[in-house]
């Protein structure tokens, strides 16, 4: 069975196990989109089957695009991480959590707006968010543990607002939906899109579901997008167009922060990413949840392949581990394909006598030259750790810039003849053979 039919099959299944009026879903690597596929009708009563221009609700995936325009601000000395949000809008209540921790969901700021949104459908309006954020509750001290906010998002939207002069609707068009042509990606639906349903339990027929206009927090589940779309943004979330946002900043945004599943450690949060973790696997994205509707979005940056699903449903759809398991069943029928190796860039003359294995701390390690940097590597060490990587940063000094003790400074010593006799690693001196510590 080839990866496509294997793809289609998890869909085929997965609708009709479950008994969803659709589900759409799209892999691809990179911006090449590898595979779409679908089952049901986005529209149950007209039988329309969905399409990969079909548009779906998002959810909670919105709060990604979020997340990136307060990285933007961030990288544009706007704001720091670590600044508390009363810092940004003083005249808010709960003002204490830091940026960083409203992103990750370590604000302690209870779930959802004031108000029982979810019975009365009315979310509120920005000045009523801000009016009631008195009688919004801190359920845990800030960076206690993780627990989920909409109503942090909403703050966070507020945030972008506030620096970029407008609204968080307007700033997400200009800032990211236009730049990278997301066309098919908009704050309300529009033809064709899918409708949302609530499938019977007890019977075979399934229930519209309203539309629910988020107003105020628009910034935590608004948007709505096409499987299309969904993959264009999640090759975004793979390498980054450096004019909108530093590819170095994605990659921050995908380091764990909290973990939400303490038990398995399955499921974390970086800085606005879900984090889902499979065997050896980590994948970065978000699910998404409204009435009716469900999405899903995990790319594994390691592959440079990722996938994006939705449902028109309100429920019976883990769209995060679909998301996951297409990318999985994909990889394991096409594999990413080999780069040949072939000869690099030569090796500048003061490196040659850095090469090769050093010892440190009765552990050995090698340092090599590989595709124009210095890197190192424990002897031994399995094919899925990442080398620490070396740019220079004086006469015999470099600094680590990823891997294994970023940011410390490794400094080479040499004899009077200009040979390498020794290194310093984060201070630790590093000999050409094992020695106790304190032997020179």
């Amino acid at each position: 069975m080839s990866a496509a039919d294997a793809c289609l099959r998890l869909v085929q299944e997965r609708q009709a196990e479950r008994r969803l009026p659709s589900v759409s879903a799209t892999v691809f690597r990179g911006a090449e989109n590898l595979w779409y596929g679908a089952a049901g009708s986005a529209v149950v009563e007209d039988s329309v089957p969905p399409t990969a221009d079909t548009q779906y609700r998002l959810g909670s995936i919105t709060k990604t695009f979020t997340a990136v325009l307060v990285m933007q601000l961030r990288d544009a000395g706007a704001l720091d991480l670590d600044d508390r949000i009363g810092d940004h809008l003083p005249e808010a209540a709960h003002g204490t959590p830091t940026i960083r921790r409203l992103l990750s969901h370590l604000s302690g700021l209870q779930r959802e707006p004031v108000g029982e949104v979810w019975e009365s459908l009315v979310a509120p309006t920005r000045e009523e968010l801000f009016g009631n954020l008195a009688q919004a509750q801190l359920v845990l001290p800030p960076n206690r543990r993780w627990h989920y906010s909409n109503l942090a998002y909403a703050v966070l939207g507020e945030l972008v607002a506030r620096h970029t002069g407008g609204t968080w609707e307007e700033a997400v068009q200009a800032r990211l939906l236009a730049p990278l042509g997301l066309t098919r990606t908009t704050l309300d639906p529009v033809a064709p899109y899918a409708q949302g349903y609530f499938t019977d339990p007890y019977a075979d027929r399934a229930a519209r579901e309203p539309v629910l206009e988020m107003r105020g927090t628009a910034s935590a589940a608004q948007l709505w997008a096409s499987a299309a779309d969904l993959a264009r943004w999640g090759a975004f979330l793979l390498e980054p167009d450096p004019d909108v946002l530093s590819p170095d900043t994605l990659i921050e945004m995908t380091h764990l922060h909290a973990m939400a599943d303490q038990d398995g450690w399955t499921l974390a949060w970086g800085l606005g990413l879900m984090l889902f973790r499979r065997a050896d696997k980590v994948f970065a994205g978000h699910t998404g949840g409204m009435p009716g509707h469900l999405a899903g979005l995990a790319v594994s940056r390691k592959d440079g392949v990722g996938a994006a699903c939705f449902a028109n449903n309100s429920s019976s759809f883990e769209s995060g581990a679909f998301a996951c398991d297409l990318v999985t069943t994909w990889l394991e029928k096409e594999p990413s394909p080999v780069t040949p190796w072939a000869p690099g860039p030569p090796v500048p003359a003061a490196y040659e006598g850095i090469l090769g294995t050093w010892w440190t701390e009765g552990s050995e390690f090698v340092f090599s030259w590989r595709e124009g940097k210095l890197q190192a590597l424990p002897v031994g060490a399995p094919a899925t750790l990442a080398p620490a990587v070396f740019e220079p940063d004086g006469d015999d000094t470099f600094r680590g810039v990823s891997g294994r003790e970023q940011g410390e400074q490794l400094r080479v010593v040499r004899d009077d003849a200009g040979n390498v006799t020794k290194m310093y690693w984060a201070t630790y001196p590093l000999t050409k053979r094992p020695l106790v510590f304190g032997a020179s």
